[in-house]
């Protein structure tokens, strides 16, 4: 399981929109790599952000 997908996996399991620092609490993964799969997940359109800085899988 690479990067992206645990990030997305933690989001899922936390079932509320969560920040780069929460997720990186939660999953365990370096705060950096958080922020790069939160990048490629944002252009690739997998994630959304219904309040300012936190972010959610789409449904």
């Amino acid at each position: 399981m690479d990067v992206k997908d645990q990030v997305l996996e933690t989001m899922k399991k936390a079932g509320k929109p969560l920040s780069a620092g929460e997720v990186s609490e939660l999953s365990g993964l370096d705060r950096k790599e958080v922020d790069k799969a939160f990048k490629a997940l944002k252009t690739e359109q997998k994630i959304e952000s219904p309040i300012r800085c936190k972010w959610q899988p789409k449904a």
